[in-house]
């Protein structure tokens, strides 16, 4: 592997990822030969928020592998409810374990505890900056159903100004010769620095709102829950709710294979009544949320033990300067250090890619 931990996909060279996936496909054709492969290792799940498939994937993940796992998913019944820091749960958890898998609402979080762990730290969604292991689930999924990772129209759809689900695919796919059709409102379009990466790729992509008018030409549609919990206001979160519904009138329009793929919950984004479709993929996609996860877990450990690893630069130090994203770990917990890539006149956060102009 490239780095220590997985806090970005992109952290990860595009050998790694088909390493991973290569394992993923391997574990579930022959899941005995890998019972044992972790046993005496320990994994600790710290989930700052809900989850139920992530935290439990990782859970069935090690646990299948022949690990065991500790954690918490209520930071409220731990000493984070006395006023510990992230960086102090950290340093005492990695002592503990030979993992650190982590889901915290505030943006950066997973790079901040990488800071300051003594194992691999795992980001198992931040905020809504990115969600690493949702991507690679998708990345084996699509290897599994499609066949291919590339030439391909993918059609995200719903809150794309929030999924990090949807940054991290987008991010990850770009590294393909893909096109994308972003289906959105305007109030829930993809944040600029994502569109960057797009543009960086040279991936032709286009804004639409209709998904009726879209769906023909596409190849794979990523349905999104609009995420009621990143509004600021039950009223702009109704506005919202209602606008993207697949169901088996608009599967009409589509193409034999088109893959439908969610990175789940749902809410009302997608009809029942299309579950039983065979081009809807997104109980399997769970399934094999695992299988990547057992891959990863193995390749990470393997790593570390061995130090197959190398040591990503951090970016420059400046402590003056304030990350201006409300969501930012370091507005948290500003006794972290801030540090900034500087590109094309700008100060990018190391934590949450925001883009600072001064």
């Amino acid at each position: 592997m490239n780095s220590r931990h997985l806090i970005d996909l992109n952290d990860f060279s595009v050998s790694d990822w088909n390493r991973i996936i290569k394992m993923a496909r391997d574990i579930m054709a022959n899941p005995k030969e890998y019972q044992d492969i972790m046993k005496g290792r320990l994994m600790a799940t710290l989930f700052y928020e809900p989850s139920t498939r992530t935290q439990m994937s990782f859970q069935s993940a090690m646990m299948r592998l022949g690990g065991s796992v500790i954690g918490f998913d209520n930071p409220s019944n731990t000493s984070v409810s006395k006023g510990e820091s992230l960086a102090d749960t950290i340093r005492i958890v990695s002592g503990y374990t030979d993992l650190v898998v982590i889901r915290h609402p505030w943006e950066g979080a997973a790079q901040a505890a990488s800071r300051y762990s003594s194992c691999p730290v795992i980001n198992a969604g931040d905020g809504g900056h990115l969600h690493p292991t949702q991507t690679l689930t998708d990345l084996v999924t699509l290897t599994k159903y499609k066949g291919t990772l590339e030439h391909m129209t993918i059609g995200l759809c719903g809150d794309l100004k929030n999924g990090r689900t949807v940054h991290s695919l987008i991010k990850a796919l770009s590294r393909f010769d893909n096109k994308f059709i972003l289906i959105s409102t305007k109030e829930l379009a993809l944040p600029t620095y994502v569109k960057d990466i797009l543009h960086a790729s040279g991936c032709p992509f286009e804004e639409v709102f209709s998904l009726e008018e879209a769906i023909s030409s596409l190849d794979v549609l990523y349905m999104t829950r609009i995420q009621k919990e990143r509004f600021s206001s039950e009223e702009e979160y109704e506005k919202q709710k209602h606008v993207y519904i697949l169901d088996r009138q608009k599967l009409q329009l589509a193409k034999n294979d088109l893959a439908i793929l969610h990175p789940l919950p749902r809410v009302d984004e997608i009809t029942p009544d299309v579950d039983a479709d065979p081009r809807a993929l997104y109980f399997e996609q769970a399934k094999c949320g695992m299988y990547a996860r057992m891959a990863l877990i193995s390749c990470l450990i393997e790593d570390d033990a061995a130090k197959n690893y190398q040591t990503i630069l951090p970016g420059a130090l400046h402590n003056d300067i304030r990350c201006t994203n409300p969501r930012c770990i370091t507005n948290l917990e500003p006794s972290l250090p801030h540090t900034y890539r500087e590109s094309g006149g700008m100060y990018i956060c190391e934590y949450c890619d925001e883009r600072i102009v001064l």
